[in-house]
């Protein structure tokens, strides 16, 4: 953060922007809470350091919690109209053996089921009605350089890009730029990285349209538990998991013997691996681990989604926590600009209110981590038995209503939209 004395936009080559809110990243936290305050008069401009949403992603499962925010912003018929896959559930298998079932259908609907939707297409919706209002600006390809502050108070950024840069000043700076936050470094808050899981994943995808599996598949093998889901379009999306900070040792014995890994593992889609996987380049690793932001909140400035709390992949939350950190910050925000109070106190109320569903978050992952993904002989024989004994008991239909759902009431204050 900077308060220094600083050369005239003109001077530096940049373009002065000025509006309520500046909000860096536009992912699925950045654009949905874009959505949400353009909707209650709120005028924003998103910075995004990619110039396309063709670009990698990593989620691509949204929960039923995810799909009620977006139900509620009125975002969901469009994305399904872009293309995506229901998927009914989870399913745990060693050697071809179920080990546990998860049943979403059993959920109440109109959200009982799993969505595999590229996120170009829940950010492309969300992007083409946030740019239906005049004040929005939208700054793709820009990253930005620094903080502004006025004393304590963070007052804007400063973004450069190919084509030159802009000053924006902001009533309010929204960190939603990603697990590696360059809003949350610039500010010197540490990530608080917990280095809580035994895995790294391996991701890639194979098309292979007359074998998709209609739910989230685990595969438990010996070399690696993998997990396989539907990928729009007719693609499978594979996650092979490796020891944490193991897979260096790996590749560096070729394609072929990750390859061979991989078949064995995967004996059902071994013919498509074969094809496929051409190149070391076709797999891209997932450092996996768990992180809490020391502050989510200063004077002028809150974090959001991975930027203030990162996860691992399993039970597929990193879309759906991004997005009732969207509907939740929403009503605190525009309050706090009613009242003028930007404070860190304020402004942290967030934080006080949404850090106990990310403990709980951050703890059944490590459950699931434990007891899906460790091979142990004993556990393996009871874990069917077991399973179906607790999905018959409220304590297994509240864990996985907690996994689906997240935190129930959170909704979209719709109340606070003000006529288009």
């Amino acid at each position: 953060m900077t308060d220094d004395v600083r050369p005239s936009a003109e001077e530096a080559g940049m373009t002065d922007v000025k509006d309520d809110v500046c909000i860096v990243g536009g992912g699925p936290a950045g654009l949905a809470l874009a959505l949400l305050l353009l909707r209650s008069g709120v005028g924003v401009v998103v910075v995004e350091r990619s110039r396309s949403l063709e670009r990698s992603y990593r989620g691509e499962i949204l929960q039923p919690g995810g799909l009620a925010v977006l139900g509620e912003l009125g975002v969901l018929p469009g994305v399904l109209d872009r293309g995506a896959h229901e998927l009914s559930g989870f399913r745990l298998l060693a050697d071809g053996r179920v080990l546990m079932s998860i049943d979403y259908n059993r959920l109440p609907p109109p959200y009982n089921h799993l969505l595999s939707v590229p996120q170009q297409h829940v950010l492309g919706e969300l992007l083409a009605l946030c740019e239906g209002y005049e004040r929005f600006s939208y700054l793709p390809g820009y990253r930005i350089r620094e903080l502004l502050t006025e004393g304590s108070q963070v007052t804007g950024v400063v973004a450069g890009g190919p084509e030159g840069g802009y000053r924006v000043a902001a009533r309010c700076v929204v960190g939603a730029d990603g697990r590696y936050s360059r809003t949350r470094t610039l500010a010197g808050i540490d990530a608080g990285r917990i280095d809580a899981f035994d895995q790294d994943v391996l991701w890639f995808k194979l098309l292979a349209p007359d074998r998709l599996t209609g739910r989230v598949q685990i595969h438990r093998a010996a070399g690696g538990a993998v997990i396989v889901h539907d990928s729009y379009p007719g693609r499978l999306q594979i996650g092979w998991t490796l020891p944490h900070r193991g897979y260096q040792a790996i590749a560096e014995r070729g394609l072929e013997h990750v390859k061979q890994r991989l078949r064995t593992a995967l004996p059902r889609y071994a013919d498509l691996i074969d094809e496929q996987v051409t190149s070391l380049h076709d797999l891209t690793l997932l450092d996996v681990f768990a992180g809490c932001a020391d502050e989510w909140a200063r004077d002028g400035l809150v974090l959001i989604g991975d930027a203030a709390h990162t996860h691992g992949p399993l039970g597929a939350q990193g879309i759906n926590l991004a997005l009732q950190d969207a509907a939740l910050l929403h009503p605190l925000l525009i309050n706090a600009l009613r009242t003028g109070d930007l404070s860190a106190g304020a402004l942290g109320e967030f934080a006080r209110v949404r850090r106990p569903d990310v403990d709980r978050v951050v703890k059944t992952q490590l459950m699931q981590s434990r007891g899906m993904l460790t091979r142990n002989p004993v556990a393996d024989a009871i874990r069917p038995v077991a399973t179906t004994l607790i999905g018959r008991t409220p304590i297994g239909k509240k864990i996985t209503q907690r996994i689906a759902f997240g935190n129930p009431a959170i909704r979209v204050h719709s109340e606070l939209f003000v006529s288009d």
